[in-house]
């Protein structure tokens, strides 16, 4: 049986980040809200957990869910390579609806589908979603939805469509827009935008000056449009931001978008079917080099619990 708190309540907050942190700890689904729309979440290090997840949401290991982070020293323990932009980014946008996709550090044990060497990251702007990823660690995070339905933008809505899918729900009210994370993929020279979202490309080039933006669609004789990764991107709207379905996390969704968020890309230069805007413990997954990060994080950023399970920032 599924357990709702009200996070507007300070006890019910309290109690729900405690019980949603043990959820995701035993391994079990929770959903969250973020800055863009709600999303499901995972220990991004436990394969399990990652497998339910996107059993819960109907989708295969060809559309990995992105991983939200509570600090931007999480996010880096994940990273390979930030290529020539992502710090300038990061500082400019985070916490924030921006995915970026990156190489991911080599050293990291964990299973997030087929994601061809990379990973979906994001930090969103969500009090209550910062709380439970500075807990917790690294969550796979993906629109809160099921695969081809809207983004839920409530708790209740995610709650009619997942069920007892998830073993907590965190109720942080009604998202005040369902535009999904801005997914950006900094593994080639010049960055590409693989879903256009909260963050419009000039913003974004205002920072990076040249970034390609998504091709505009084509008309095709069946009535779809030519140009699928921006379809696949933009599908769910959600990301994970939740949502955020990525190389991954909104996942889906920035959900948290990051998830959660829409769909985020898996792979680089393609995006995934969008989950919400936008997400454990130490099962078999975590890294073999991490160290738990106990100093406070750069820019005066809390250290995320669990972001040792990655390399060394």
């Amino acid at each position: 049986m599924s357990r709702s708190y009200d996070c507007a309540d300070a006890q019910g907050r309290k109690d729900g980040i405690a019980d949603a942190a043990s959820s995701v700890r035993r391994g079990e689904l929770v959903v969250l809200p973020t800055d863009t729309v709600y999303g499901i979440g995972a220990d991004a290090f436990s394969p399990a957990a990652v497998s339910a997840l996107l059993d819960a949401k109907g989708r295969g290991r060809d559309m990995p869910p992105p991983v939200l982070v509570g600090s931007v020293r999480a996010a880096q323990a994940l990273i390979e390579d930030l290529g020539n932009y992502g710090q300038d980014l990061i500082e400019e946008f985070w916490p924030g609806p921006l995915t970026i996709v990156c190489a991911a550090a080599p050293s990291l044990s964990w299973d997030l589908g087929d994601t061809k060497g990379t990973v979906a990251v994001r930090m969103p702007m969500h009090p209550v979603a910062l709380e439970l990823l500075k807990e917790v660690g690294p969550m796979a995070v993906s629109s809160a939805n099921l695969s081809g339905n809207p983004a839920a933008t409530t708790a209740q809505e995610a709650e009619k469509q997942l069920g007892d899918a998830a073993a907590a729900y965190l109720d942080g009210g009604a998202c005040e827009d369902d535009v999904p994370s801005t997914i950006v993929d900094l593994t080639y020279a010049v960055p590409r935008v693989l879903r256009d979202g909260a963050i419009s490309v000039q913003r974004l080039r205002a920072v990076c000056g040249t970034v390609i933006g998504v091709p505009k669609r084509r008309s095709t004789a069946s009535g779809e449009t030519g140009d699928e990764a921006a379809q696949d991107g933009a599908e769910e709207s959600s990301g994970a931001e939740p949502g955020e379905s990525a190389g991954s996390p909104e996942a889906g969704a920035d959900p948290a978008g990051e998830a959660a968020e829409g769909a985020e890309p898996a792979v680089k230069g393609e995006a995934a079917q969008a989950a919400p805007g936008e997400a454990p413990d130490a099962p078999p997954g975590k890294t073999a080099t991490a160290a738990p990060d106990s100093g406070s994080a750069a820019a005066g950023e809390s250290p995320e619990a669990g972001a040792g399970r990655g390399p060394a920032a």
